[in-house]
């Protein structure tokens, strides 16, 4: 599903051998992030979340790899559904309140 290169993915070693302390610490946080240890979110929650914020960071492989992962841990297909029309209503929410700064500029000259 992704858009990239099948093959892009190998470039996480390039990235890893170039800034290993700083990778390792993202993904612990990650798992730290996803962990059922903490916090009070289930794990379907998590990833619902998750894959209405991939939908607005746009992201594929957090589409893919958060999708999966919701149905995984029990989301249904509508839950999902659900989910990319929330984080749809907050993009569109979000461009009609930048829309007020043109209406001020606009009103400004």
């Amino acid at each position: 599903m992704h858009y990239h290169d099948s093959t892009d993915s190998e470039f996480m070693t390039d990235l890893r051998s170039s800034a290993p302390e700083m990778v390792d610490a993202f993904f612990g946080f990650d798992k730290a992030v996803f962990s059922q240890k903490h916090g009070n979110l289930s794990a379907s929650v998590r990833e619902l979340i998750a894959v209405a914020v991939a939908m607005t960071t746009q992201c594929p492989y957090c589409i893919d790899i958060h999708t999966r992962k919701a149905k995984q841990t029990g989301a249904s297909q509508a839950e999902i559904a659900e989910a990319v029309m929330i984080a749809a209503a907050l993009r569109a929410g979000g461009a009609l309140t930048h829309g007020w700064l043109a209406m001020k500029v606009f009103n400004d000259e």
